[in-house]
Protein backbone atom coordinates (compact mmCIF):
# COMPACT_ATOMS: atom_id res chain seq x y z
CA UNK A 1 0.00 0.00 0.00
CA UNK A 2 1.41 3.24 -1.22
CA UNK A 3 1.63 5.82 1.45
CA UNK A 4 -1.28 8.43 -0.48
CA UNK A 5 -3.56 5.26 0.47
CA UNK A 6 -1.86 5.21 3.88
CA UNK A 7 -2.78 8.76 4.64
CA UNK A 8 -6.29 8.46 3.50
CA UNK A 9 -6.98 5.76 5.45
CA UNK A 10 -5.33 7.67 8.78
CA UNK A 11 -7.93 10.45 7.88
CA UNK A 12 -10.71 8.36 7.30
CA UNK A 13 -10.32 6.57 10.57
CA UNK A 14 -10.40 10.15 12.37
CA UNK A 15 -13.20 10.65 11.51
CA UNK A 16 -14.41 7.45 12.18
CA UNK A 17 -12.96 7.77 15.54
CA UNK A 18 -14.66 11.79 16.01
CA UNK A 19 -18.10 10.26 15.00
CA UNK A 20 -17.90 7.55 17.48
CA UNK A 21 -16.26 9.45 20.65
CA UNK A 22 -19.14 12.47 20.28
CA UNK A 23 -21.87 10.20 21.44
CA UNK A 24 -20.50 10.25 24.68
CA UNK A 25 -21.15 12.82 27.17
CA UNK A 26 -17.55 14.19 27.78
CA UNK A 27 -16.18 17.25 30.30
CA UNK A 28 -13.64 17.98 27.11
CA UNK A 29 -13.20 20.97 25.88
CA UNK A 30 -10.45 23.80 24.85
CA UNK A 31 -7.72 25.29 27.02
CA UNK A 32 -8.91 21.70 29.06
CA UNK A 33 -4.54 20.84 28.29
CA UNK A 34 -4.19 18.64 31.81
CA UNK A 35 -4.20 15.02 29.74
CA UNK A 36 -1.41 17.73 27.23
CA UNK A 37 1.89 15.81 28.57
CA UNK A 38 5.43 14.91 27.09
CA UNK A 39 4.77 11.05 27.34
CA UNK A 40 2.16 10.76 24.52
CA UNK A 41 2.93 8.31 21.57
CA UNK A 42 2.81 8.07 18.24
CA UNK A 43 3.31 6.07 14.84
CA UNK A 44 5.52 7.23 12.13
CA UNK A 45 2.24 7.72 9.92
CA UNK A 46 0.90 10.32 12.48
CA UNK A 47 4.62 11.90 11.91
CA UNK A 48 4.30 11.99 8.45
CA UNK A 49 1.19 13.25 9.05
CA UNK A 50 1.61 16.07 11.11
CA UNK A 51 5.17 17.15 9.13
CA UNK A 52 2.66 17.35 6.19
CA UNK A 53 0.34 19.66 7.95
CA UNK A 54 3.15 21.67 8.93
CA UNK A 55 4.80 22.35 5.69
CA UNK A 56 1.54 23.34 4.39
CA UNK A 57 0.04 25.94 7.26
CA UNK A 58 3.92 27.53 7.24
CA UNK A 59 4.07 26.48 10.85
CA UNK A 60 7.37 24.45 10.37
CA UNK A 61 9.06 26.44 14.02
CA UNK A 62 7.06 24.01 15.77
CA UNK A 63 10.07 21.55 15.09
CA UNK A 64 12.66 23.87 16.36
CA UNK A 65 10.49 23.93 20.03
CA UNK A 66 9.90 20.19 19.88
CA UNK A 67 13.67 19.72 19.62
CA UNK A 68 14.13 22.41 22.15
CA UNK A 69 12.33 21.47 24.70
CA UNK A 70 11.60 17.41 24.36
CA UNK A 71 11.51 16.33 28.45
CA UNK A 72 14.55 14.04 28.50
CA UNK A 73 12.66 12.07 31.24
CA UNK A 74 9.60 11.80 28.16
CA UNK A 75 8.19 8.71 27.93
CA UNK A 76 9.86 5.76 25.31
CA UNK A 77 8.01 3.07 24.74
CA UNK A 78 9.48 -0.35 24.46
CA UNK A 79 7.66 -1.80 22.55
CA UNK A 80 4.33 -0.93 20.18
CA UNK A 81 0.71 -2.13 21.23
CA UNK A 82 0.76 -4.71 18.96
CA UNK A 83 3.74 -6.43 19.64
CA UNK A 84 2.22 -5.86 23.86
CA UNK A 85 -1.02 -7.67 22.41
CA UNK A 86 0.81 -10.74 20.91
CA UNK A 87 3.13 -11.24 23.88
CA UNK A 88 0.07 -10.81 26.25
CA UNK A 89 -1.55 -13.55 23.90
CA UNK A 90 1.02 -15.88 24.35
CA UNK A 91 1.46 -15.59 28.15
CA UNK A 92 4.78 -13.70 28.26
CA UNK A 93 6.57 -10.96 30.10
CA UNK A 94 6.19 -7.86 28.34
CA UNK A 95 9.57 -5.23 29.08
CA UNK A 96 9.49 -3.13 31.99
CA UNK A 97 8.49 0.60 31.09
CA UNK A 98 9.37 3.74 33.02
CA UNK A 99 6.89 6.52 32.98
CA UNK A 100 7.48 10.21 34.48
CA UNK A 101 3.59 11.56 34.71
CA UNK A 102 5.54 14.77 36.24
CA UNK A 103 7.71 14.75 32.67
CA UNK A 104 6.00 18.00 32.11
CA UNK A 105 3.67 19.59 28.92
CA UNK A 106 3.72 18.83 25.92
CA UNK A 107 6.40 20.76 23.74
CA UNK A 108 3.90 22.45 21.46
CA UNK A 109 1.62 23.33 24.15
CA UNK A 110 0.85 26.96 23.85
CA UNK A 111 -1.24 28.84 26.20
CA UNK A 112 -3.36 25.45 27.52
CA UNK A 113 -4.18 25.46 23.36
CA UNK A 114 -2.82 22.64 21.13
CA UNK A 115 -1.45 24.42 17.79
CA UNK A 116 -1.59 21.17 16.02
CA UNK A 117 -5.09 19.97 17.02
CA UNK A 118 -6.49 19.47 13.81
CA UNK A 119 -3.86 16.92 13.19
CA UNK A 120 -2.91 15.53 17.31
CA UNK A 121 -1.60 12.13 17.75
CA UNK A 122 -4.64 9.63 17.69
CA UNK A 123 -2.66 9.03 21.62
CA UNK A 124 -4.17 12.57 22.08
CA UNK A 125 -7.23 12.46 20.74
CA UNK A 126 -8.65 9.40 22.07
CA UNK A 127 -7.93 10.25 25.90
CA UNK A 128 -11.08 11.97 26.98
CA UNK A 129 -12.94 12.36 30.31
CA UNK A 130 -16.78 12.40 31.22
CA UNK A 131 -15.49 14.35 34.13
CA UNK A 132 -12.76 17.47 34.60
CA UNK A 133 -9.49 15.78 34.98
CA UNK A 134 -8.38 19.18 37.02
CA UNK A 135 -10.97 18.47 39.38
CA UNK A 136 -10.69 14.57 39.80
CA UNK A 137 -7.13 14.23 39.14
CA UNK A 138 -7.43 11.62 36.64
CA UNK A 139 -9.25 10.71 33.23
CA UNK A 140 -13.14 9.13 33.90
CA UNK A 141 -13.52 7.04 30.96
CA UNK A 142 -15.94 4.84 29.80
CA UNK A 143 -14.32 0.80 29.70
CA UNK A 144 -15.48 0.89 26.08
CA UNK A 145 -14.20 3.96 25.14
CA UNK A 146 -11.15 2.33 26.64
CA UNK A 147 -11.57 -1.05 24.24
CA UNK A 148 -12.29 0.97 21.05
CA UNK A 149 -9.15 3.08 21.83
CA UNK A 150 -6.80 0.22 21.41
CA UNK A 151 -8.51 -0.88 18.45
CA UNK A 152 -7.96 2.07 16.93
CA UNK A 153 -4.20 2.06 18.09
CA UNK A 154 -3.93 -1.45 16.77
CA UNK A 155 -4.86 -0.88 13.32
CA UNK A 156 -3.37 2.36 13.04
CA UNK A 157 -0.05 0.56 13.68
CA UNK A 158 -1.01 -2.00 11.49
CA UNK A 159 -1.14 0.07 8.63
CA UNK A 160 1.90 1.40 9.50
CA UNK A 161 3.84 -1.89 10.13
CA UNK A 162 6.78 -1.32 8.49
CA UNK A 163 7.05 2.02 10.44
CA UNK A 164 7.73 2.48 14.32
CA UNK A 165 6.14 3.70 17.47
CA UNK A 166 7.64 6.10 19.77
CA UNK A 167 7.15 9.46 21.90
CA UNK A 168 5.50 12.59 19.53
CA UNK A 169 9.35 14.30 20.01
CA UNK A 170 10.81 11.42 18.69
CA UNK A 171 9.05 10.16 15.79
CA UNK A 172 8.87 14.46 14.77
CA UNK A 173 12.51 14.79 15.11
CA UNK A 174 12.97 11.53 13.14
CA UNK A 175 10.65 13.19 10.38
CA UNK A 176 12.66 16.23 10.62
CA UNK A 177 15.17 14.52 8.35
CA UNK A 178 14.67 14.71 4.68
CA UNK A 179 16.49 11.32 4.26
CA UNK A 180 14.16 9.96 6.46
CA UNK A 181 10.76 10.97 4.98
CA UNK A 182 11.88 9.94 1.57
CA UNK A 183 12.84 6.65 3.27
CA UNK A 184 9.32 6.53 4.98
CA UNK A 185 7.97 7.49 1.66
CA UNK A 186 9.36 4.93 -0.50
CA UNK A 187 8.72 2.08 2.33
CA UNK A 188 12.74 1.33 3.00
CA UNK A 189 13.48 2.23 6.65
CA UNK A 190 16.37 0.47 7.67
CA UNK A 191 17.52 -0.16 11.53
CA UNK A 192 15.11 0.97 13.91
CA UNK A 193 16.76 3.97 15.19
CA UNK A 194 17.03 4.77 19.00
CA UNK A 195 14.32 5.99 21.10
CA UNK A 196 11.76 4.54 18.52
CA UNK A 197 10.34 0.32 18.50
CA UNK A 198 9.48 -1.43 15.10
CA UNK A 199 6.06 -1.71 14.17
CA UNK A 200 3.77 -5.06 13.07
CA UNK A 201 0.88 -6.15 12.00
CA UNK A 202 -1.93 -7.17 14.52
CA UNK A 203 -1.78 -10.44 16.02
CA UNK A 204 -4.54 -10.29 18.14
CA UNK A 205 -7.42 -7.69 19.01
CA UNK A 206 -7.68 -6.43 22.70
CA UNK A 207 -10.87 -7.10 22.79
CA UNK A 208 -12.72 -8.33 26.22
CA UNK A 209 -15.27 -10.78 26.21
CA UNK A 210 -18.05 -8.24 27.30
CA UNK A 211 -17.53 -5.77 24.39
CA UNK A 212 -17.22 -8.45 21.97
CA UNK A 213 -20.53 -7.77 20.06
CA UNK A 214 -21.07 -3.92 20.64
CA UNK A 215 -17.66 -3.19 19.19
CA UNK A 216 -19.06 -5.08 16.01
CA UNK A 217 -20.72 -2.02 14.30
CA UNK A 218 -17.08 -0.05 15.01
CA UNK A 219 -14.55 -2.63 13.99
CA UNK A 220 -17.21 -3.04 10.02
CA UNK A 221 -16.70 1.19 9.81
CA UNK A 222 -12.89 0.41 10.02
CA UNK A 223 -12.60 -2.41 7.82
CA UNK A 224 -15.11 -1.18 5.12
CA UNK A 225 -12.55 2.07 4.31
CA UNK A 226 -11.85 1.71 0.99
CA UNK A 227 -9.10 3.91 -1.31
Amino acid sequence: MDLNAKLTILERMVGIYDRFVGEFDLACEKYCAHCCTANVTMTTLEGYWIFNHLEKTGEMHHLETIAQKAHPDRFLPQVSINRLADLCARDSEPPEEHLDPDAGPCPVLVNHACPLYPVRPFGCRCMVSAKNCGETGFADMDPFILTVNDVFLQHLEHIDAQGYTGNFADVMQFMESDENRQNYAAGQLGAVPDGLVANQPVFVLMIPPEHRERIQPVLMQIRSIQV
